[in-house]
């Protein structure tokens, strides 16, 4: 894997949409924006809720921004849909603020890639819902979420 290839390639079938989806969430697991960011074109375009992002350097700020203030991030993605160098997603995380107050945000992210698997554009739209603590789903030590864990399907999400 470089910087300029992440596969799999489009254009995407069932199992290798699902395994660039699994590929993203395991990433975004990590918390580590500069490793994140080479998943991405060079001049990768975002929009995430109403902020806009142009460029690695931009999404690497953006998520140094996101980490401290969403803490104990957990994240699940899931494949809703695919065509040609085009994958639809859901997906759901968990995390608190610095004042103890724990979210579950819900979301749709459009992606598409170039011909090398390097995502060349990110549409988010995102809802965050205030939950009790007692009422998180998302367990798991930080990092990639285990195998075995349920799906957002599984969890009825």
């Amino acid at each position: 894997m470089t910087e300029t290839s992440r596969p799999p390639l489009p254009p995407f079938t069932e199992i290798t949409a699902a395994q660039k989806v699994r590929a993203a969430e395991n990433a975004w697991n990590t918390h580590n924006p500069e490793k994140i960011a080479l998943a991405y074109t060079v001049d990768s375009q975002w929009r995430n809720r109403a902020e806009f992002l142009a460029g690695r350097e931009e999404i690497v700020q953006f998520l140094q921004r996101k980490w401290v203030k969403e803490q104990e991030y957990r994240l699940i993605k899931e494949l809703w849909a695919f065509q040609g160098a085009r994958i639809a997603v859901r997906f759901a995380y968990e995390w608190r603020d610095d004042a103890g107050n724990w979210f579950r945000s819900y979301g749709n992210e459009n992606w598409e890639f170039d011909e090398n698997g390097l995502m060349k554009r990110r549409l988010a739209s995102i809802n965050d819902l205030p939950i009790n603590e007692a009422d998180r789903k998302f367990h798991w030590p930080l990092g990639p979420r285990p195998d075995d864990h349920p799906s957002l399907s599984d969890l009825g999400l």
